[in-house]
């Protein structure tokens, strides 16, 4: 066992796409090109409109905020709530009261079923 931490203070800005108050922490790598991150946006932070290098599953673990797809509406989504991003889909993410999300980036990833009952929003890209 490891023990990792993961709070703000141990981010790594990033700035990439005109980002700003956004800051991830690396929490694992898996073979290939699999990522694992801790995502932090303080209040007003957002990570800018930029092509996904890999699928990610955008997890909110506390704190609300939003996504965009390749259409630019924003899609609001709070603690317990996620998005799937397809590889190669336009996407921005940001918060006005700050977030923290657990992302999961690989080469290939399927989404899961989600909430029976819940509206389901599908980029063109990723129908």
């Amino acid at each position: 066992m490891r023990l990792l931490s993961f709070g703000p203070e141990w981010g790594t800005p990033i700035r990439e796409y005109r980002s700003h108050q956004a800051s991830a922490v690396t929490l694992g790598s898996g073979q290939g090109e699999g990522h694992i991150y801790c995502v932090h946006l303080a209040a007003g932070g957002e990570i800018g409109a930029h092509e996904a290098g890999f699928a990610q599953l955008f997890l909110v673990v506390a704190g609300s905020g939003w996504v965009s797809g390749p259409d630019g509406v924003r899609e609001t989504l709070s603690e317990g709530q996620g998005a799937f991003i397809t590889r190669g889909e336009l996407h921005a993410k940001g918060s006005a009261s700050g977030l923290t999300a657990i992302m999961v980036q690989l080469t290939e990833l399927t989404a899961g079923g989600g909430v029976p009952g819940e509206p389901r929003r599908e980029s063109e890209q990723g129908a």
